[in-house]
């Protein structure tokens, strides 16, 4: 079997994972490497050993002139559309590092497009392949705890320590804060393991003096008669990561990966979960030859970029609108 050649648009942070975990594919090579940093470019190649990678400063040159089939792409949030965009116009697979895109009408553009081309694209998701998050979305599946009555999903991070000066607090780049960062692994646990259909949300936002929001509580109704709270508070002083999903017969709870069922007045139950078996690397790659349907689609991407929209949209914010607004009264 030939290899399958894969490209990187982006080789800072989270590329690092995606190549240790495509280089531990044997059918799988690293070709290309498209970065604006010659530095990121070059400690990247230095990291991996490799030697023989073609570097480019420009995404659309390496588009154009290297031999791959996929690429990995790992830019800030809102580059991701058009660099996706391209790739899929090119006849090449894309696998895109979360959010999707930073508006649903991008993401249904996107949708479309791999449609019509006919390739694979995936989004990075990790959560749907770690043994924990599977239980959970299978319990639920089966009935173990009934019709979910609500959801608690929070999630503590020390973002707002470490963003200052990165392309994640400026929201040109990001599109907005920690929502729209590592909040979005919490909303597709939330809307993935339950199925929920979002109806309405009530968000309360606090940006801390930074240009992006950094603390978000938002309740939320489903169309199903659930009701959640979603709690990302982005200026704490460690991570710390939890969800409550409570049943009309149980409820299970997760605490940083440990899970426990319980029903009423019964002895909480343990379960005994599987080694982990892929990743969002594997699963593309497996994906692309034709061994399984895309795992994380775009159409359900589209599901978390619709949810970030609307608490955007409910708290009257505007994350690039409200970086030009100051920008303008500080001239």
């Amino acid at each position: 079997m030939s290899k399958v050649r894969i490209g990187f648009i982006g080789t800072g942070g989270i590329a690092g994972l995606h190549a240790r975990q495509l280089l531990e594919l044997p059918y799988v090579e690293i070709k290309a490497l498209a970065d604006t940093s010659d530095q990121n470019r070059g400690n990247f190649v230095n990291r991996f050993g490799l030697k023989d990678v073609a570097q480019f400063s420009d995404y659309k040159e390496m588009l154009d002139q290297a031999e791959i089939d996929g690429v990995v792409i790992c830019s800030p949030h809102t580059l991701h559309f058009q660099q996706a965009y391209d790739v899929l116009s090119s006849g090449r697979h894309v696998l895109i590092e979360k959010p999707m895109t930073c508006s649903s009408a991008e993401a249904e553009r996107l949708i479309e497009l791999a449609k019509l081309s006919g390739k694979i694209m995936q989004v990075s998701y990790q959560r749907h392949f770690q043994p924990e998050f599977i239980y959970i979305q299978d319990a639920i599946a089966r009935g173990e705890i009934g019709k979910i009555t609500s959801v608690t999903a929070s999630l503590y991070q020390e973002w707002r320590q470490g963003t200052p000066g990165s392309w994640r607090a400026n929201p040109a780049l990001s599109g907005g804060g920690f929502l729209m960062d590592s909040g979005s692994h919490i909303i597709d646990v939330l809307l993935w393991t339950t199925g929920l259909t979002p109806v309405e949300v009530k968000p309360q936002l606090h940006m801390h003096g930074a240009d992006v929001e950094i603390d978000t509580f938002t309740s939320i109704r489903f169309a199903e008669g659930a009701v959640a709270g979603l709690n990302l508070v982005g200026y704490s002083p460690c991570w710390h990561e939890t969800f409550a999903f409570c049943g009309e017969n149980g409820g299970i709870f997760y605490d940083n990966g440990k899970i426990t069922l319980r029903r009423l007045r019964q002895e909480a139950i343990v379960p005994e979960l599987p080694p982990q078996t892929t990743n969002q690397d594997k699963s593309f790659i497996d994906a692309i030859l034709g061994q399984h349907e895309v795992m994380v689609p775009g159409e359900f991407a589209l599901k978390v970029v619709k949810l970030s929209e609307m608490i955007y949209q409910a708290a009257g914010y505007d994350p690039i609108e409200a970086l030009k607004s100051k920008e303008e009264h500080s001239v």
